[in-house]
């Protein structure tokens, strides 16, 4: 019988390792929107992307993305938009440089942000939903699976509905026009509101009278560049569930199960899906190290078989 070449064996067990560890995560995303958005990702500076930065979500539909320890990164919801087959198009609010995938780049403010770093081994992660790059859409991020207390955070609060005007973005027919609201930081770029030049230490940069308007809609929600005490949480959890429009009663779950997407034979992109969950593949740091394993298998076997004596 071929014997495994000894490197094929830790991978197996790196392999294994990464599954039974408990330090894997997923991010539930959930649209209860009644229109289409279009959610985006992006990682931290050190971490690989996720499986997907961009895509389609319909209203009622969820999307699971799996994640690796450590990682570090945003999620976002981009509306309004319209792309191409190639995936070029634009977003009313949320874009990433025009592109379905956003391939690394960032939202445009204003944009409603999930935040969050993931710990390794038996430490926390620490994450936050910030509107200090302004406010678009309702989110609450919520953990699941977790070990002791942990807590929802967020902002189910419609914003754009009280924004003053000088903030307002507009620019469609729902809710008089008014798509976004922006920060005071992005509409006027003062110090004073950037928490930046002789303003960037938590002493001399304070609550302005805009910042307290998304504070008092969102306690929970970073409304400023040093509001911290109130907006980051700490947790270990095994899933965070990612909720845009949430309901009034609390984060609203599907309880239909999570089905993969199947490629067609043509290779072409799924746009769509007619189930109302849909699971986003592995992370290439995964399939990589499947592969690996596969390939050591292979390579061990048809080497000892052309090694045999031909009879």
């Amino acid at each position: 019988m071929p014997m495994i070449t000894s490197w094929v064996i830790p991978t197996f067990f790196l392999v294994i390792s990464f599954f039974f560890s408990g330090s894997s995560c997923t991010f539930t995303i959930t649209n209860s929107c009644p229109y289409t958005i279009w959610p985006g990702t992006l990682a931290g500076a050190g971490t690989p992307q996720l499986s997907s930065t961009g895509f389609r979500l319909d209203s009622g539909q969820s999307v699971s993305i799996p994640t690796i320890p450590g990682w570090s990164g945003r999620l976002w919801a981009r509306t309004g938009c319209t792309f191409d087959e190639s995936g070029a198009g634009k977003c009313q609010t949320g874009d990433c440089g025009g592109r379905l995938e956003c391939d690394g780049m960032g939202a445009i403010p204003p944009a409603s942000l999930f935040e969050i770093t993931l710990g390794t081994g038996n430490g926390l992660d620490f994450y936050d939903v910030s509107l200090v790059d302004g406010y678009n859409i309702p989110l609450i991020a919520a953990p699941r699976g977790a070990s002791g207390a942990c807590n929802a955070t967020g902002c189910a609060a419609n914003i754009n509905m009280g924004c003053p005007k000088e903030l307002q973005v507009v620019g469609g027919e729902e809710e008089g026009g008014v798509v976004a609201c922006r920060s005071a930081c992005g509409a006027f770029g003062l110090d004073q509101y950037c928490c930046s030049g002789e303003f960037a230490n938590p002493t001399t940069c304070q609550p302005s009278s805009y910042s307290t308007i998304f504070k008092s809609a969102c306690p929970r929600a970073y409304s400023y560049a040093f509001d911290d005490g109130t907006s980051t949480f700490t947790c270990k959890a095994n899933e965070y569930a990612v909720v845009f429009c949430p309901s009034v009663n609390g984060v609203k779950k599907s309880d239909d199960p999570i089905v993969p997407i199947e490629e067609p034979s043509n290779g072409e992109v799924v746009s769509k899906v007619s189930s109302s969950n849909i699971r986003l593949p592995l992370p290439m740091p995964i399939l990589l190290l499947i592969l690996i394993l596969l390939f050591g298998v292979y390579y061990d076997y048809f080497t000892a078989f052309d090694s045999m004596p031909q009879s």
